[in-house]
């Protein structure tokens, strides 16, 4: 018996659909650490683990509608073995977020929500050989992660130790036909309360929240509140 699918999609209310797919992009790459969820027969397997997207790698990039993505994990998880039995699988990155309290809405009545952005990635996993393949998963993890994030570390001394590690890494790619974003940034809200929203992340030390909302434009006029 094959083990059960995952639900094909995430739920998202029209309002807070993002507009662009580069938006989902841009949120992948600036959140590598994501949720890796198998659901088997005897239960899901949940894992955080860096992924990078392919063509970042140097690959081809894939078709407007499909996203190439490289991760590892431990080889002793028992996950990994999930994984080697070709299980849909499911990549949730989790961006910035922040609680919204009503009283910067200046209205009554008024609920407390929270505003966040996220991406689900979904589609079948394939294993990579413990080799070459994998090799060149770590490294290119690494370069594109110190690139982003760290301070130009030089890997060139560390090769020898990176050979050490490589027998216990379990690095796979995953072909995501089903990539869907939920951009939750009080579109249902009119532009002066809006305004005020993000104004009051910034102050908090959300700054990154607060960017996101000041660059993300609104798909869908106010139409009341929305349910998460």
């Amino acid at each position: 018996m094959s083990a059960p699918d995952l639900p094909v999609t995430m739920f998202v209310p029209p309002e807070y659909e993002p507009i662009r797919r580069d938006q989902l992009i841009e949120l992948i790459r600036a959140h590598p650490l994501a949720l890796l969820v198998t659901a088997t027969e005897s239960g899901p397997y949940a894992t955080h683990l860096p992924v990078v997207l392919a063509d970042d790698a140097g690959r081809t990039a894939d078709g407007p509608d499909t996203l190439t993505l490289l991760g590892h994990l431990n080889r002793a998880n028992p996950h990994f073995a999930a994984l080697a039995r070709d299980v849909p699988s499911l990549l949730v990155f989790a961006g910035p977020g922040g609680y919204v309290s009503p009283r910067i809405y200046r209205t009554t009545p008024a609920a407390p929500t929270w505003n966040f952005a996220s991406v689900h990635a979904r589609g079948p996993v394939r294993v990579l050989d413990q080799g070459a393949a994998t090799r060149q998963v770590v490294a290119a993890t690494a370069r594109l992660l110190e690139a982003r994030f760290g301070r130009q570390w030089d890997a060139t001394g560390s090769y020898d130790y990176f050979e050490h590690l490589l027998p216990g890494v379990g690095a796979f790619t995953m072909t995501a036909t089903d990539v869907r974003g939920m951009f939750k940034l009080s579109q249902e809200k009119d532009d002066a309360v809006r305004d005020r929203v993000a104004a009051a992340f910034g102050e908090d030390g959300n700054v990154e929240l607060a960017a996101l909302m000041a660059r993300c434009p609104v798909a869908h006029p106010p139409t009341g509140e929305a349910q998460q």
